[in-house]
């Protein structure tokens, strides 16, 4: 299946990458909701104390910490971005991040790694699962590392030929407690059925990667970068499609504005799009660890903490975590364009906590509203599931009642299932009930 979407994308691209619909992970949005119709409250309180759902609407857990896997491997911890698979045949795969340091237990994984343990053959733990699923009735068919030897997986991003790009959120150096340098993105064939080769995406810049999507219109890859003066990034593939063959990283300029977080004075206006460019970085490995200090010296704009990314159709959206006047977060829209400047517009600012804190995976769901995952950096968090509506306003969705946060949020490729990542102690969850239609 993956080979059959990379060869067709490849013949597309071929072609002036006419016509490709973002068809290897998520239902594409056709329409949007009506007000009347979205799932929002009142909140049903789980007695399970897990996560309170609107009425209709329920979740099965499919795969939680400590689970014994296929391979002889048990389910890590920290589960974070995940994305979502066709892979044919009435299975559907879900490929999972686990952000994971040299000090935490990967789940006794052994085998191919890109790094391990001092001088030792133990790999770092940090890496990917993959789950399969029936699709018609959510059981798990099977489950299995999929990559080993990486620091903090925290996000990533789907691609239009079947794989999951998953990103280092660590920018550690070879040392001697480790062997290789991090902070690098890696991909993951989602019909892989064991650990992939782990090869680092090295001219996607080494940097604090933190999520990634393909522009199916030409091939280009958006990266955000979760540092709270942090760039945003394009990367030009050499040979769309074949991202190991190299390419060229960029960071983004804004026409009058280098600041967008709004922090200190409001610099990006809510609503109004302003025209972009991009700037070429050289050194993207930047062994000291400056490619966000370099660019904002030739005038890329500052993000705070830009996270999660999401393509949908011409246009894609990011989450800064704690941007904003009130330090809460903001949702980007970028709207590339092959002919004419591409465009940044400020699509939504929280004004407070109550209404939406600290955002970060997101996708677009099949009903056109934004599902954002909510990671709150206090004391007792309180995180819900969040969702945005075209024109900009949040409501909540989902309760998580557990000490975490939530993450990986996506859709079934029919757009029946809301999968979801608890963080720690890891669960994945299988949410359904009444979705809304497309309007």
């Amino acid at each position: 299946m993956l080979h059959q979407d990379r060869r067709r994308f490849l013949a597309l691209t071929s072609s002036a990458f006419a016509g490709l619909a973002l068809s290897a992970c998520a239902p594409r949005a056709t329409g949007v909701a009506s007000a009347a119709s979205r799932p929002s409250g009142p909140l049903v309180p789980d007695p399970e104390g897990v996560l309170d759902l609107p009425q209709g609407f329920s979740y099965r857990v499919i795969s939680r910490l400590g689970d014994m896997m296929d391979d002889g491997f048990t389910v890590p911890d920290r589960a974070d971005g995940m994305g979502c698979f066709d892979l044919g045949n009435g299975r559907i795969a879900l490929v999972r991040n686990h952000e994971l340091t040299p000090d935490k237990d990967g789940g006794g994984v052994m085998g191919p790694a890109y790094d391990t343990v001092a001088r030792s053959l133990i790999p770092l733990p940090g890496g990917t699962t993959t789950i399969v699923l029936d699709a018609a009735t959510l059981e798990v068919v099977g489950q299995h590392r999929s990559l080993a030897g990486t620091i903090r997986n925290c996000a990533g991003g789907i691609t239009p030929w079947g794989s999951w790009l998953t990103c280092e959120e660590n920018v550690s150096r070879a040392d001697g407690r480790i062997n290789r340098d991090h902070g690098y993105v890696f991909e993951v064939p989602a019909a892989a059925t064991g650990l992939v080769d782990p090869v680092p995406l090295t001219a996607m810049g080494r940097f604090y990667h933190e999520a990634a999507c393909v522009d199916p219109a030409t091939g280009i890859v958006y990266l955000t970068e979760d540092r709270g003066d942090g760039l945003f990034y394009r990367f030009l593939p050499t040979h769309p499609g074949e991202l190991a063959r190299g390419g060229v990283l960029q960071a983004m300029v804004l026409d009058g504005i280098s600041d967008t977080r709004n922090s200190s004075s409001v610099t990006m206006a809510l609503g109004q799009p302003v025209a972009a460019r991009w700037i070429t970085l050289d050194n993207p490995e930047s062994p000291d660890d400056d490619l966000r200090a370099r660019g904002a010296a030739m005038g890329a704009a500052l993000v705070a903490r830009a996270e999660g990314i999401y393509m949908g159709d011409g246009e894609l959206y990011f989450a800064a975590t704690s941007g904003g006047a009130a330090g809460q977060g903001q949702i980007f829209r970028l709207r590339p364009r092959i002919h004419g400047p591409d465009t940044l517009e400020l699509f939504f600012e929280s004004t407070g906590a109550s209404e939406y804190s600290y955002g970060d995976n997101l996708c677009i769901s099949p009903f056109g509203d934004l599902i954002v995952c909510e990671d709150q950096y206090t004391d007792t968090v309180d995180n819900y599931l969040r969702g945005v509506t075209p024109e900009g306003h949040a409501y909540p969705f989902a309760r998580l009642r557990l000490q975490s946060e939530s993450a990986g949020v996506c859709f079934s490729p029919d757009g029946r299932t809301m999968f979801l990542n608890v963080y720690s102690p890891a669960m994945t969850l299988a949410i359904t009930g009444p979705w809304p239609a497309a309007g």
